[in-house]
């Protein structure tokens, strides 16, 4: 489908505040039917003027005009060919984050997938976090998160993604993990946010823990294993399950993993569940992150996940684990992981290995479609 300039120009006069609210309901509407599909994404994308004016009208008294334009932009934000349209052409960055920490906007919900969805690629991620920089900052992003009353009409749960997106930044990384801010222990808990998958993923920043590495972050695993931040029961607690273990395996575990109740419920979500381990898994990349894991017993832990876990990516996540925590220490000048360069042919075997893991994965669902 293509939009005339004689069609674009008509909607356009039906896209102004002082257009009859029955044809501007009618122009909105038609919209966001538009931004329901790829195709539709693609006309739209072609007209920012026509974006503009819609963007504009997202402030409309109309509450039903006002909520059509902003799911049309949850639509338009969820397609990576639109986000530069979207934050250079329209500009809508400034204005959403100006609403988003307003306590008694009852649209933030809406605002916080867009924010999500334009942040899920590096590059336009790099503009949301300067513009949130330079006006709201992580650490009120990270406030507004953690206070669940922040807004009565919005529960705002699509903060976890968009925090978890912008750690593909290093600058973002480097402020998540500042000892003065201590904004990662602020997060944490929320690992276990039994009333939202979305928030508890978001929390489990993992999803882009290895890119913690690029910036040589990962030197760090002493202050992430630390008693100030002691990140270890955040990520274990919601893989544990009510496995009874001997008092000799408990003691050797971090205290809030012992003596767990019978009815301990682990994470219902394989997505987080891989998360975790994987996050895991990095941590044992040095020798002092390994030594740790040893000592705290989490090889219990995973080895129990793994005895009752049904889903195959999972459970390949945990062998991989249990194979770092029982393996013999790499010998010397190999002890930091991320730093042993590994040769091209067996690195082409391991991205091999790889994707025959994910095939098998889709074989075993079905396939890889949604």
């Amino acid at each position: 489908m293509l939009l005339s300039e004689k069609e674009t120009t008509e909607l356009l006069s039906f896209l102004t505040h002082n257009a009859r609210p029955d044809v501007k309901g009618q122009a909105t509407g038609f919209l966001l039917g538009l931004s329901g599909n790829r195709d539709g994404c693609q006309v739209l994308a072609s007209k920012p003027d026509l974006l503009a004016a819609l963007f504009a009208l997202t402030s409309d008294r109309s509450v039903a005009v006002a909520k059509d334009c902003y799911h049309t932009f949850v639509n338009l934000s969820a397609d990576k060919a639109l986000h530069q349209v979207l934050v250079k052409d329209v500009d809508v960055l400034p204005l959403l984050f100006q609403r988003l920490v307003d306590p008694d906007f009852m649209l933030s919900d809406q605002i916080s997938t867009i924010l999500s969805n334009l942040a899920h690629e590096e590059k336009t991620c790099e503009t949301v976090f300067k513009v949130l920089q330079d006006g709201v900052g992580l650490p009120k992003l990270v406030e507004i998160f953690c206070n669940e009353g922040y807004n009565k009409q919005a529960k705002l749960h699509y903060l976890g993604p968009l925090l978890s997106n912008l750690t593909q930044l290093p600058e973002a990384r480097k402020e998540l993990l500042s000892q003065d801010r201590c904004l990662l222990q602020k997060l944490l808990p929320f690992t276990q946010y039994e009333a939202s998958a979305v928030r508890r993923g978001g929390a489990a920043v993992g999803k882009n823990a290895h890119l913690y590495f690029k910036s040589k972050l990962y030197l760090r695993h002493e202050q992430l294993l630390s008693e100030a931040v002691d990140i270890l029961p955040f990520l274990l607690l919601p893989l544990a399950g009510p496995e009874e273990l001997t008092e000799e395996e408990n003691e050797g575990l971090p205290v809030d993993l012992q003596y767990l109740p019978e009815d301990k419920k682990r994470e219902e979500d394989p997505d987080i569940r891989k998360m975790l381990l994987e996050t895991l898994l990095l941590l044992t990349a040095t020798k002092f992150g390994r030594k740790t894991l040893r000592d705290k017993n989490v090889y219990l832990i995973v080895r129990e996940l793994h005895k009752w876990e049904q889903d195959f990516q999972v459970s390949a996540a945990c062998e991989k684990l249990v194979q770092v925590l029982i393996g013999d220490e790499p010998e010397q000048g190999m002890e930091n992981l991320m730093e042993v360069e590994i040769p091209l042919d067996v690195e082409e075997k391991l991205n091999k290995a790889d994707q025959e893991e994910v095939e098998r994965a889709e074989d075993e669902t079905g396939g890889g479609g949604q």
